[in-house]
Protein backbone atom coordinates (compact mmCIF):
# COMPACT_ATOMS: atom_id res chain seq x y z
CA UNK A 1 0.00 0.00 0.00
CA UNK A 2 1.34 3.72 -0.73
CA UNK A 3 1.13 5.97 1.74
CA UNK A 4 2.29 9.51 1.64
CA UNK A 5 5.82 9.82 3.53
CA UNK A 6 7.34 6.81 2.74
CA UNK A 7 11.00 7.24 1.47
CA UNK A 8 10.75 6.18 -1.79
CA UNK A 9 8.31 6.46 -4.49
CA UNK A 10 5.84 3.08 -4.53
CA UNK A 11 6.53 0.56 -6.80
CA UNK A 12 5.28 1.33 -10.82
CA UNK A 13 5.09 -2.77 -11.23
CA UNK A 14 3.13 -5.30 -8.68
CA UNK A 15 6.01 -8.29 -10.03
CA UNK A 16 8.71 -6.12 -8.46
CA UNK A 17 7.73 -4.99 -5.34
CA UNK A 18 9.93 -1.87 -3.88
CA UNK A 19 11.13 1.39 -5.72
CA UNK A 20 12.70 1.50 -9.58
CA UNK A 21 15.93 -0.33 -9.62
CA UNK A 22 17.83 2.60 -11.01
CA UNK A 23 16.25 5.07 -8.02
CA UNK A 24 17.59 2.66 -5.37
CA UNK A 25 20.85 2.11 -7.80
CA UNK A 26 21.44 5.47 -7.66
CA UNK A 27 20.33 6.93 -4.22
CA UNK A 28 22.77 3.94 -2.56
CA UNK A 29 25.65 5.42 -5.57
CA UNK A 30 24.86 8.77 -3.84
CA UNK A 31 25.56 7.91 -0.29
CA UNK A 32 28.46 6.13 -1.11
CA UNK A 33 30.00 9.16 -2.70
CA UNK A 34 28.90 11.49 -0.08
CA UNK A 35 31.06 9.03 2.92
CA UNK A 36 33.83 8.45 0.56
CA UNK A 37 34.45 12.07 -0.25
CA UNK A 38 34.33 12.83 3.77
CA UNK A 39 36.15 10.32 4.30
CA UNK A 40 38.79 11.85 2.20
CA UNK A 41 38.54 15.22 3.39
CA UNK A 42 39.62 13.51 6.49
CA UNK A 43 43.09 13.10 5.33
CA UNK A 44 43.25 16.44 3.73
CA UNK A 45 42.22 15.04 0.49
CA UNK A 46 39.18 14.81 -2.23
CA UNK A 47 38.14 12.30 -5.16
CA UNK A 48 39.47 14.76 -7.61
CA UNK A 49 42.83 14.50 -6.58
CA UNK A 50 43.05 11.02 -5.31
CA UNK A 51 41.36 9.88 -8.93
CA UNK A 52 45.02 11.80 -10.89
CA UNK A 53 47.00 10.83 -8.09
CA UNK A 54 46.67 7.15 -8.35
CA UNK A 55 46.02 7.80 -12.51
CA UNK A 56 49.42 8.86 -12.49
CA UNK A 57 51.13 6.24 -9.72
CA UNK A 58 49.94 3.54 -12.48
CA UNK A 59 51.68 5.08 -15.01
CA UNK A 60 49.22 4.69 -17.78
CA UNK A 61 48.76 8.36 -18.02
CA UNK A 62 51.68 10.63 -18.48
CA UNK A 63 50.18 14.12 -20.32
CA UNK A 64 47.13 15.74 -20.00
CA UNK A 65 44.83 14.09 -22.27
CA UNK A 66 45.60 10.31 -21.48
CA UNK A 67 44.86 11.62 -17.68
CA UNK A 68 41.90 12.89 -18.75
CA UNK A 69 40.52 10.10 -20.17
CA UNK A 70 41.88 7.85 -17.20
CA UNK A 71 39.96 10.14 -14.54
CA UNK A 72 36.15 10.29 -16.86
CA UNK A 73 36.58 14.17 -16.85
CA UNK A 74 36.84 16.79 -19.70
CA UNK A 75 40.48 18.64 -19.91
CA UNK A 76 38.90 21.64 -18.69
CA UNK A 77 38.26 20.93 -15.48
CA UNK A 78 41.23 18.69 -15.07
CA UNK A 79 43.06 21.67 -15.36
CA UNK A 80 41.07 23.32 -13.07
CA UNK A 81 42.06 20.75 -10.53
CA UNK A 82 45.70 20.21 -11.93
CA UNK A 83 46.41 24.04 -11.54
CA UNK A 84 45.44 23.44 -7.51
CA UNK A 85 47.50 20.24 -7.14
CA UNK A 86 50.28 22.15 -8.50
CA UNK A 87 49.79 24.97 -6.40
CA UNK A 88 49.82 22.47 -3.43
CA UNK A 89 53.28 20.70 -4.42
CA UNK A 90 51.27 17.77 -5.44
CA UNK A 91 52.12 17.52 -8.97
CA UNK A 92 54.60 19.52 -11.54
CA UNK A 93 53.96 19.46 -15.08
CA UNK A 94 56.84 20.24 -18.31
CA UNK A 95 56.36 20.23 -22.04
CA UNK A 96 56.69 16.65 -23.50
CA UNK A 97 59.87 17.25 -25.39
CA UNK A 98 58.46 14.54 -28.00
CA UNK A 99 55.32 17.19 -28.42
CA UNK A 100 55.78 20.47 -27.25
CA UNK A 101 52.02 21.26 -27.36
CA UNK A 102 51.66 18.01 -24.77
CA UNK A 103 52.14 18.74 -20.40
CA UNK A 104 53.97 16.07 -19.03
CA UNK A 105 52.16 15.38 -15.45
CA UNK A 106 54.16 14.05 -12.44
CA UNK A 107 53.95 13.41 -8.93
CA UNK A 108 56.15 14.77 -6.55
CA UNK A 109 57.32 13.46 -3.42
CA UNK A 110 54.46 15.73 -1.64
CA UNK A 111 52.31 13.87 -3.86
CA UNK A 112 53.51 10.26 -3.16
CA UNK A 113 52.91 11.28 0.57
CA UNK A 114 49.47 12.86 0.05
CA UNK A 115 48.55 9.20 -2.14
CA UNK A 116 49.64 7.13 1.03
CA UNK A 117 47.39 8.56 3.43
CA UNK A 118 44.65 8.30 1.21
CA UNK A 119 45.12 4.80 0.08
CA UNK A 120 44.97 3.94 3.35
CA UNK A 121 41.63 5.87 3.97
CA UNK A 122 40.62 4.25 0.66
CA UNK A 123 41.36 0.80 2.04
CA UNK A 124 39.84 1.49 5.16
CA UNK A 125 36.23 2.45 3.17
CA UNK A 126 36.33 -0.42 1.10
CA UNK A 127 36.67 -2.32 3.88
CA UNK A 128 33.41 -1.04 5.21
CA UNK A 129 31.21 -1.44 2.35
CA UNK A 130 32.61 -5.47 1.93
CA UNK A 131 31.57 -5.81 5.75
CA UNK A 132 28.65 -8.98 5.71
CA UNK A 133 29.45 -9.57 2.38
CA UNK A 134 31.58 -12.79 1.15
CA UNK A 135 33.77 -13.12 -1.48
CA UNK A 136 30.74 -15.16 -3.69
CA UNK A 137 28.26 -11.91 -2.39
CA UNK A 138 30.73 -9.53 -4.10
CA UNK A 139 31.12 -11.70 -7.27
CA UNK A 140 27.93 -11.36 -7.74
CA UNK A 141 27.17 -7.93 -7.14
CA UNK A 142 29.93 -7.68 -9.89
CA UNK A 143 28.02 -10.00 -11.99
CA UNK A 144 25.08 -7.60 -11.45
CA UNK A 145 26.17 -4.10 -11.62
CA UNK A 146 28.32 -5.31 -15.22
CA UNK A 147 25.07 -6.74 -16.43
CA UNK A 148 23.05 -3.47 -15.64
CA UNK A 149 26.04 -1.55 -17.31
CA UNK A 150 25.21 -3.32 -20.17
CA UNK A 151 21.56 -3.04 -20.25
CA UNK A 152 22.33 0.43 -20.28
CA UNK A 153 24.81 0.34 -23.43
CA UNK A 154 22.83 -1.52 -25.23
CA UNK A 155 18.81 -1.21 -24.23
CA UNK A 156 16.66 1.05 -26.89
CA UNK A 157 15.23 4.45 -25.23
CA UNK A 158 12.40 3.72 -23.73
CA UNK A 159 9.61 6.16 -24.70
CA UNK A 160 6.26 6.57 -23.07
CA UNK A 161 3.36 8.20 -25.11
CA UNK A 162 2.24 10.98 -23.11
CA UNK A 163 -1.79 10.49 -22.53
CA UNK A 164 -4.06 12.74 -24.73
CA UNK A 165 -5.83 15.47 -22.70
CA UNK A 166 -9.35 15.02 -23.13
CA UNK A 167 -10.52 18.15 -25.22
CA UNK A 168 -13.96 19.39 -24.43
CA UNK A 169 -16.54 19.22 -27.11
CA UNK A 170 -16.60 21.68 -29.68
CA UNK A 171 -19.04 24.42 -29.42
CA UNK A 172 -20.12 26.13 -32.56
CA UNK A 173 -20.69 29.75 -31.95
CA UNK A 174 -23.70 31.16 -31.31
CA UNK A 175 -25.01 34.29 -32.28
CA UNK A 176 -24.91 37.76 -30.84
CA UNK A 177 -28.25 38.04 -28.54
CA UNK A 178 -30.06 40.49 -30.03
CA UNK A 179 -31.38 42.51 -27.45
CA UNK A 180 -35.35 43.48 -27.97
CA UNK A 181 -36.23 47.09 -28.95
CA UNK A 182 -39.06 48.91 -28.22
CA UNK A 183 -40.50 49.12 -31.54
CA UNK A 184 -40.18 52.69 -33.14
CA UNK A 185 -43.23 55.35 -32.47
CA UNK A 186 -43.94 57.10 -35.62
CA UNK A 187 -45.14 60.49 -35.11
CA UNK A 188 -48.94 60.04 -35.18
CA UNK A 189 -50.83 62.39 -37.39
CA UNK A 190 -53.91 64.78 -36.11
CA UNK A 191 -56.67 62.98 -37.79
CA UNK A 192 -59.35 65.47 -39.06
CA UNK A 193 -62.49 65.01 -39.49
CA UNK A 194 -64.43 64.27 -42.50
CA UNK A 195 -66.28 67.34 -41.70
CA UNK A 196 -63.32 69.66 -40.90
CA UNK A 197 -61.23 68.53 -43.37
CA UNK A 198 -60.33 71.65 -45.58
CA UNK A 199 -62.27 73.74 -43.33
CA UNK A 200 -60.64 77.01 -42.03
CA UNK A 201 -61.04 78.94 -39.23
CA UNK A 202 -63.17 82.16 -39.57
CA UNK A 203 -62.95 85.15 -37.13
Amino acid sequence: MCRIGDRYTCSMNERYPGPPIGQFLSSVAREAERAFDNALEGVGGSRPVWLVLIALKQGTSRNQRQLAATVGIDSATLTHHLNAMETAGLVTRRRDPANRRMHVVEMTAAGEAAFLRMRGTVIAFDRQLRAGLDASDIARLHDILQQMRTNIATAPPVTVASPRLSEPPLRHSEPPLRHSEPPLRHSERSEESPGEAGTTLKR
